[in-house]
């Protein structure tokens, strides 16, 4: 049997890249997927799509710097299930900048979404898995959460931060799983949100030639996924095959 059949896995900022991927990709192994982000329209059309191809998919609004918004989309998955097994903390920000040009409304853009938007999806779904004794939060880092570059240091830091957490997390927590996905460059709409030039000029010269589709980190999270109960994948790092970065 499939071990990701009929699982309930819930995915933030599902309505692009990653997220959206990994919906699909779950989805189509037989999983129940519950999506949110803020763009409503990408979600009714990705739950259409994943229906019409025989999956079983539900979407919900949510703004994961919203405590509010995250336990009611948690409510949401358990009314429609009974029951959440695994949520993917993957919505993220990253208008990249150097430190001197003090985007501080991006630097808290950042801390709200990559940072507070992890902590407040672990908060909406810890005391369902503390009542059930078991559960799988998956938390999406980055190889920035491994390393630093200029212009990078606010991203890299929540980043750095959404890896600590995720350990102290492991470490606190006997019955639950806890994995960190750090994907390379991935074909996204991430870089998009980078408004200082020289930065938008240097991620597409330097990142933007071998890129990981997003389907490749959708595998990533099934595989940590689909293994037996007792073991926990803690981490995994995917690149392309000819990044050095």
């Amino acid at each position: 049997m499939n071990p990701i059949a009929q699982k309930v896995v819930l995915i933030t900022g599902a309505s692009s890249g990653i997220g959206e991927a990994t919906a699909r990709h779950l989805a189509a192994e037989g999983a129940k997927v519950v999506v949110g982000a803020r763009r409503t329209e990408r979600l009714e059309r990705l739950v259409a799509e994943i229906r019409s191809a025989g999956g079983i998919a539900d979407f919900h609004t949510l703004d994961v710097t919203s405590l509010e918004s995250m336990r009611a989309i948690a409510a949401f998955a358990l009314e429609l299930y009974g029951r959440i097994d695994v949520w993917v903390n993957n919505a993220g920000v990253m208008p990249l900048s150097p430190m001197a040009e003090l985007r501080v409304d991006e630097w808290n853009r950042m801390i709200d979404v990559n940072l507070r938007g992890v902590l407040h999806g672990i908060a909406a779904v810890l005391p369902h898995f503390a009542d059930r004794k078991e559960g799988q939060i998956v938390n999406v880092s980055s190889i920035a959460g491994h390393h630093v570059w200029p212009s990078c240091a606010v991203y890299s830091g929540t980043k750095f931060a959404v890896r600590a957490i995720s350990e102290g997390l492991r470490q606190e927590s006997k019955d639950i799983r806890v994995t960190i996905i750090s994907p390379g460059a991935v074909e996204s709409e991430l870089a998009d949100s980078i408004t200082s030039p020289a930065t938008a000029a240097a991620v597409a010269e330097h990142f933007r030639q071998d890129m990981l589709a997003p389907d490749a980190v959708a595998r990533s999270v099934a595989y940590a996924i689909e293994q037996p109960a007792d073991v926990d994948v803690n981490e995994i790092t995917i690149r392309p095959v000819r990044s050095f970065n």
